[in-house]
């Protein structure tokens, strides 16, 4: 059954429903308070897609622990974290695009124009691939209004 926009966006629904990690919509969503469920997001720009950080290379920023592949990447986050961070706090950039907020999968992931964006899912990645710089533009007027 292929997803319509409308059963992603029940889907999105269920989970802010389900998801006790959203029930202080902190600046940044994090899994057991890890940014990006442990994925190191300079890799992101690096080497094009989601890696695994380690533990012995962590930072913390923005109130959340953010962990490296390396220590060269977590030095390069260090001294820029803005360049790496995803947007939007890590939530689901297609959920705040609609006033929302959602947890995120790191596999869903796209980099747009040097910025990193997270979605809940690939499905729904694929949905905010169609219009990506309209999404940015709606989900940039709902942030960070989306957190209260």
């Amino acid at each position: 059954m292929p997803l319509t926009r409308r059963t992603t966006l029940a889907l999105i629904g269920a989970s802010l429903i389900a998801s006790p990690a959203l029930a202080g919509k902190s600046k940044v969503f994090a899994t057991n308070g890890i940014a990006i469920q442990g994925y190191d997001p300079v890799a992101y720009f690096d080497l094009q897609g989601p890696v695994e950080g380690k533990p012995a290379h962590a930072s913390n920023w923005n109130g959340t622990k953010w962990v490296f592949a390396s220590a060269q990447n977590k030095a390069r986050f260090d001294a820029d974290p803005t360049a790496f961070a995803p947007q939007f706090g890590g939530y689901c950039a297609y959920a705040v695009s609609k006033g929302a907020t959602a947890p995120t999968d790191p596999t869903a992931w796209t980099v747009y124009q040097g910025k990193m964006y997270l979605n809940f899912s690939p499905a729904v990645r694929n949905i905010w691939r169609q219009d990506v710089a309209g999404n940015i533009a709606k989900a940039e007027g709902n942030w960070p209004a989306v957190l209260k």
